[in-house]
């Protein structure tokens, strides 16, 4: 069957499913160290690491939020990052859908007007509902759904002003939906980031122009990494775990040429900045995220599958020293 194919007819809704994983994690605030509360337009809020702490485990269940219910993402002991063992493990037989329909976070608020000025990257399911970015004009693939989800790199709730708007790209009225948020500073905040060892893959195989129907499966890893009080310093780390030390299987349909080239393009190394800590590359270009080259948000090591022949394609590896230097 064509993957397209079955990706349009598909009636699998990230926001659905994602919704029972929200109330699983409402149920269980307390045991994860967060906090729920109301919106002034009656929106849900779920702090889980601005004035509730959050928690490793909140990270791992905020992850699978953020796939829409359609990745699985565990914490496992790993010997190939001995010095930073513990291992964050995704996985999604639905790839596309999970990672680029809904955990990527290229959903981008902003509200300047006023003292109230807040922006944020927006990922999750309530993307795929609101359909705002340039990746969906290659998925085929929409989401229809009574309540939508969306999680907020940041330290605070969105104003009203974003609310408002969530709610109109999306079609629903505020009280369906559920922001949930924390910084990258916490452990919430880092955890979920660095469970994007996959997602990061699909990216860059989109931005390389793959056909993102022949990705039928996949796996990521990359190792948790210790929070940072500091912003750049602790969005250095959860970058640097996956651009130094991130493993991504691939398993794709299509010719086996096409696998091999994929993989010879996919890893970090391929990139004119690879080669020091994420937060120095960060202050040298002055703060300016987008004057990074893109092709550096890649995992460090990538086996691309063909399943067609059975072959499987390496390349790129881990770099040991790099994350020492940048974790520690």
């Amino acid at each position: 069957m064509d993957a397209r194919k079955s990706m349009s007819n598909n009636t699998i809704s990230v926001n659905t499913r994602a919704a029972t994983l929200v109330e699983r994690l409402v149920a269980d605030a307390a045991e994860l160290k967060v906090g729920v509360a109301r919106g002034t337009l009656g929106e849900r809020l779920i702090d889980c690491g601005s004035r509730h702490l959050g928690s490793i485990a909140a990270g791992l269940r905020v992850a699978e939020i953020c796939m829409g219910g359609l990745g699985r993402v565990a914490l496992e002991l790993s010997a190939a990052t001995p010095n930073w063992p513990w291992t964050l493990v995704s996985r999604s037989s639905n790839p596309v859908i999970a990672c680029l329909a809904s955990q990527y976070a290229g959903w981008r608020l902003s509200h300047e007007e006023g003292t109230d000025k807040f922006f944020a990257l927006g990922s999750g399911p309530a993307r795929a509902l609101a359909r705002r970015e340039p990746v969906f004009e290659k998925l085929d693939y929409t989401d229809r759904a009574t309540h939508a989800t969306l999680v907020l790199e940041s330290a605070r709730p969105p104003p009203a002003p974003i609310v408002a708007k969530v709610a109109q790209d999306c079609g629903l009225e505020p009280d369906k939906l559920t922001f949930i948020y924390a910084p990258t500073q916490s452990l919430t905040g880092s955890a979920q980031v660095v469970a994007r060892a996959l997602e990061v893959a699909l990216h860059k195989a989109y931005e390389l122009g793959f056909p993102l129907e022949h990705i039928v499966d996949g796996i990521g890893a990359a190792p948790l990494c210790p929070p940072h009080p500091d912003f750049v310093a602790a969005m250095g780390r959860t970058n640097d775990a996956i651009i130094y030390a991130g493993q991504v299987q691939l398993f794709v349909t299509g010719p086996s040429s096409e696998a091999r080239a994929l993989a010879a393009k996919l890893p970090s190394e391929g990139s004119h900045h690879y080669g020091e800590p994420f937060a120095e590359i960060f202050k040298r270009v002055k703060g300016d995220f987008y004057a990074i080259d893109p092709m550096l948000f890649s995992p460090a090591s990538v086996i691309v599958t063909a399943l067609e022949t059975g072959e499987s394609f390496r390349a790129g590896r881990v770099n040991l020293g790099l994350l020492d230097a940048s974790f520690a």
